[in-house]
């Protein structure tokens, strides 16, 4: 068996607890991705700023955690596949495996940049409104893979599973959804913290680049296994300072991310 981290016990554990990504488990199963949200609220956000947690009854907090569901799902297919690779039937499961595995064959930033670099080529960008008729639908990875194209939220989503299976703390990965004020689109990454500072997996980009190497875009939210979170203060990029949403209009606001 491969040096992953779907085990037997990875399994066994995800039985009990039933939602892997939810942490909420059976009484006496261990946590399947142990964390306090005091850990979290103790580092800064990329962008070094702070963020205000949305209420549960918006459309991006909805989106977020119908997308985890799926993840629950599809993890159990990758424990399966990992624990037994010759009677995988999943080719996505397949890919997705073979990606962190080379992965985890690098160390710290060269172990994400590889799995930066990997989930790009594997996926073509096509916005969603090409490919299902609708806007803003988002993928988890196995299915994105499936599909073989997807926009920037789909990849962010896929390397932000792909970068906790490849053995980087929870606590250090987020996405993060911020506007591009030179195109005017909003677009969404992956982040991870190495060694105190927060670099961005970019479908855009084959290198990985620090956030504050990254002018011209403002952090509207950044999400995590804790939620989704909205940065209250914007930012002054490129000399201009653009006013934040009130959380009243945050509540009616559903993003289209490209």
């Amino acid at each position: 068996m491969r040096n992953f981290s779907f085990t037997r016990a990875w399994r066994a554990t995800f039985l009990a607890c039933g939602l892997a990504v939810s942490g909420v488990c059976a009484a006496g199963a261990a946590p399947l991705l142990p964390f306090h949200a005091s850990d979290l609220l103790r580092f800064a956000e990329p962008f070094s700023r702070s963020a205000t947690t949305l209420p549960d009854d918006n459309v991006l907090s909805e989106k977020w955690r119908r997308v985890e569901r799926e993840i629950d799902a599809e993890m159990l297919v990758l424990a399966l596949c990992d624990e037994d690779p010759r009677h995988c039937s999943s080719p996505e499961a397949r890919k997705f495996l073979a990606i962190v595995e080379a992965g985890k064959a690098k160390q710290g930033r060269a172990r994400a940049g590889e799995i930066n670099r990997a989930l790009n080529l594997a996926i073509r960008p096509v916005s969603d409104l090409a490919l299902y008729g609708e806007v803003d639908v988002w993928r988890a990875p196995l299915a994105l893979l499936a599909q073989g194209a997807g926009d920037c939220e789909d990849y962010a989503i896929a390397k932000f599973v792909a970068l906790r299976a490849a053995g980087f703390d929870v606590g250090d990965l987020r996405l993060v959804i911020m506007r591009d004020t030179l195109r005017q689109e909003d677009h969404a990454v992956a982040s991870v913290r190495l060694d105190g500072r927060w670099w961005l997996l970019d479908n855009r980009r084959m290198a990985m680049v620090e956030d504050v190497q990254l002018l011209h875009h403002q952090p509207l939210f950044v999400l995590d296994l804790n939620g989704v979170r909205h940065y209250r203060d914007a930012p002054i990029m490129a000399g201009v300072q653009t006013r934040m949403p009130e959380p009243a209009e945050l509540l009616k606001l559903s993003l289209r991310v490209k």
